[in-house]
């Protein structure tokens, strides 16, 4: 096996992210962190190319079907000859080695230690790993990861653990082992100023990132009157900004389905997008999140996801939660963060919820 980091030039990587990259060497497991917009997932890729390169296969896992769509088209774009690179699910990817009757645990998950028993049983168990969001998976899954790869690289930030079973970038590496590497790549090349100072406002642990010099509008938060209030405000938005993608990102199934059907009765220029992590196939589940355009979609898979105006529409959702909450703050970190230009914060009702109070006299000084 090669050891010595191959020279693939990769021009729309930043010079901090070429270095983060080259650093790596091609052997062993490693840890990489970032903050939201350091590009954490297109180097997810750019490594499963590099480690293809190696001979062995390679594979790209996160815990989202959504983000697993986003980074199999950014694979399709570095596609190396004789070093193909799949991306999966890791809940596909077990599947597909252990068999759909894989040993399950009461809440629906893996039973980890039954299949780290397996193991030994299952052949090419030698592939190269790469995690993107790998905070949101178990520390048993690195515990299985361990003994069925050649190598493991999880790129991950800890402020954005959203699912109930999460590991921390401590547990992460301790799991892998102890002569697992760990770097860390900084800068924000995603959001503008104004809206990572409020994201700021909901980061929970971690040191405090460099803002970035990239001016955009000020964020903005918005009462809306009724649904259809709503509905005419992102259409709006859309007639206003055809070439923007637009993440209407929401806390309700039904409120999407609702917004969807009205979004689409108002004949945008760009068909809207909804989708459902239910859906096994069509309009619902294949979205092109390249182009201009409204999405819908629900935030527990808005992770790793961009677009240049995010709308939350629906703060009053979380208007009984605590607003110290970790798990309340990451959530908002996650959403407001997916935006390069413009956040819209909604909400309806007669008050303000608690979380989001205070902040309409932050941006107005701003």
């Amino acid at each position: 096996m090669t050891t010595a980091n191959t020279p693939v030039l990769h021009p729309d990587l930043t010079p901090v992210q070429h270095d983060c990259l080259d650093g790596l060497p091609l052997t062993g497991n490693h840890v990489v962190s970032g903050p939201p917009g350091s590009g954490k997932s297109l180097l997810a890729a750019h490594r499963a190319v590099h480690l293809a390169l190696t001979g062995h296969p390679t594979v790209l896992l996160t815990r989202s079907r959504l983000l697993r769509r986003l980074l199999h088209d950014t694979l399709n774009g570095l596609t190396v000859p004789g070093a193909p690179v799949g991306a999966a699910t890791a809940h596909s990817w077990i599947l597909r080695r252990f068999g759909r009757d894989a040993p399950r645990t009461e809440d629906g998950w893996f039973d980890w230690k039954a299949l780290i028993g397996e193991a030994a049983d299952i052949p090419d168990t030698d592939p190269h790993v790469v995690v993107d969001e790998g905070q949101d998976l178990p520390p048993g899954f690195y515990r299985l990861a361990r003994l069925t790869a050649a190598s493991v690289t999880v790129f991950a930030d800890e402020c954005q653990r959203l699912t109930e079973t999460n590991s921390t970038l401590a547990e992460i590496t301790e799991t892998l082992g102890r002569t697992t590497g760990r770097a860390e790549i900084t800068g924000n090349h995603r959001n503008a100023r104004q809206i990572a100072a409020l994201a700021e406002h909901f980061r929970t642990g971690g040191g405090r990132p460099d803002l970035p010099f990239r001016s955009g509008d000020r964020p903005v938060i918005r009462q809306y009157t009724d649904l259809q209030d709503l509905t005419e405000h992102i259409t709006a938005l859309a007639e206003h900004n055809p070439r923007h993608r637009i993440g209407v990102i929401v806390n309700s199934l039904r409120l999407g389905a609702d917004l969807m059907a009205r979004l689409e009765r108002a004949a945008l220029a760009q068909e809207p997008q909804l989708y459902s992590s239910a859906a096994t196939s069509g309009r619902y589940r294949d979205l092109d999140l390249t182009r201009p355009g409204v999405v819908v979609v629900h935030r527990a898979s808005a992770k790793g996801l961009d677009f240049d105006t995010v709308v939350i529409p629906d703060t009053e959702s979380d208007a009984a939660a605590d607003p110290s909450s970790a798990t309340l703050r990451m959530a908002y970190y996650v959403m407001v963060t997916r935006a390069r230009e413009r956040v819209v914060m909604g909400w309806q009702g007669c008050r303000l919820p608690r979380h989001v109070e205070g902040l309409e006299a932050w941006m107005r000084d701003q």
